[in-house]
C-alpha cells in the first residue's frame, strides 16, 4: 500500500552544499569508536557514506540496498540486499531519515550499529543517533543526483505572476 505525502515546501540541496553536510556528520562522527566499517543504506546513503569513509579513514565499506521510494512517494518496503553478521562498532549511514520506515527496518537488521544521517525529520529522528540537520516533515529534499541544470522562466515572465 503506498502512502502519499503532502509536501509543502522544497529544499534543494547542491552537490557542494551535500558534501559540506557530510563533512560536518564526519565531525560529529569522529572519535566516537573504533568504527569496523560503514554501511550504506543505498542508493541514498552511497554518496555520504563515501566522503565519510574518506575523512575518518574508513576503507571497509558495504551496503544494504533497499527500495521503498518513487517520486515523492513511499510505497512498500522491498530488501533488495540484506546485511547480515553486523554488530557494535558499524556505522550505518543514510542520506535521509522521514517518516522512519526503512530506518526501523535496518535497525532490526543491525540493532547495535550507530546510525547516523545528514538530514532528519520530525517522524524519524528518533531512529537516528545523530544528524546534521533537521527537516520539516512537509520537505521534500531534493538531492543533487536528481536534478540537472535546466532554464527556469524568470518570475516576471510567469503567467499572472504577481497578480
Amino acid at each position: 500500500m503506498k502512502t502519499e505525502h503532502r509536501y509543502a515546501k522544497t529544499f534543494p540541496i547542491s552537490w557542494d552544499q551535500l558534501h559540506r553536510d557530510a563533512k560536518a556528520l564526519s565531525w560529529r562522527l569522529i572519535g566516537r569508536e573504533p568504527w569496523k566499517g560503514i554501511i550504506a543504506i543505498t542508493r541514498g546513503g552511497l554518496v555520504p557514506a563515501a566522503i565519510i569513509a574518506r575523512e575518518l579513514d574508513i576503507h571497509l565499506v558495504d551496503t544494504v540496498c533497499i527500495s521503498s521510494y518513487t517520486f515523492k512517494q513511499q510505497g512498500e518496503i522491498n530488501i533488495i540486499k540484506p546485511v547480515t553478521g553486523s554488530d557494535e562498532g558499524w556505522l550505518l549511514i543514510d542520506d535521509l531519515v522521514d517518516t522512519g520506515k526503512t530506518a526501523a527496518v535496518v535497525r532490526e537488521m543491525i540493532p547495535k550499529a550507530h546510525f547516523a544521517t545528514i538530514y532528519a525529520k520530525p517522524e524519524g529522528k528518533p531512529l537516528v543517533d545523530t544528524f546534521v540537520t533537521e527537516v520539516s516533515q512537509d520537505t521534500w529534499i531534493l538531492f543533487p543526483w536528481d536534478t540537472e541544470s535546466q532554464f527556469i522562466q524568470p518570475i516576471a515572465g510567469l503567467q499572472g505572476a504577481g497578480r
